[in-house]
């Protein structure tokens, strides 16, 4: 295989071929992002490092199973996914239920209607947001949410896939994927406010 830069297109081809020059280029591509994924819906680098494994184990095993009708990297990105929120699936640790996520989204939501103002966070200097117990803190509240509410946040905040691709790896429609990230948005806006609060 030639040193020029192929496309993933190429890659597939040369991978379904049993060019394992092909399946390096197209891992090295692409790992740096899947482990960061796994890592913000997961919170720990041994776990990030299974789904990373596992990963790319499911997508050369299934790849006869990608059509071409979305990117690759949104193919991918939905096996990534799902290897996730298998791997929170089996943990042992518990995480809020739907109905007591939507309970506390409801609280937020009803403190602002009655005068209750939330520290807006977000305007803070990006230093803040890159202190090491700034992100431990994110990174906690964000595995504090409901798997499907996580999956959205992670995929359309954290790694920025458009909302059409984040309904499409997610098997949602992009009304839904709006829906949930708002409430996500919403929730850890509060889940942070004192802390950032305090920091100020």
């Amino acid at each position: 295989m030639n040193k020029n830069v192929h496309t993933d297109d190429e890659l597939i081809a040369l991978i379904r071929g049993d060019d394992s020059e092909a399946l390096e280029e197209l891992v090295s591509r692409y790992e740096d992002r899947v482990y960061n994924l796994a890592y913000r819906m997961l919170g720990n680098k041994e776990d990030a490092e299974d789904v990373l494994q596992d990963t790319f184990l499911n997508a050369v095993r299934g790849l006869d199973s990608f059509k071409g009708k979305s990117s690759f990297s949104t193919w991918l990105y939905r096996v990534a996914a799902n290897a996730a929120l298998t791997k929170i699936r089996k943990r042992s640790r518990r995480e809020k239920s739907e109905s007591e996520f939507l309970d506390d989204v409801y609280s937020v939501r009803q403190a602002a209607h009655s005068g209750v103002v939330l520290t807006d966070w977000s305007t803070n200097p990006a230093t803040s947001l890159l202190d090491e117990e700034a992100r431990k803190e994110l990174q906690k509240a964000i595995g504090e949410l409901p798997e499907i509410y996580k999956a959205v946040f992670v995929l359309r905040d954290v790694q920025g896939l458009p909302a059409a691709d984040v309904a499409e790896v997610l098997g949602l429609s992009v009304a839904a994927v709006k829906s949930r990230l708002h409430r996500a948005r919403l929730y850890l806006r509060n889940r942070l406010s004192s802390y950032f609060a305090e920091e100020e």
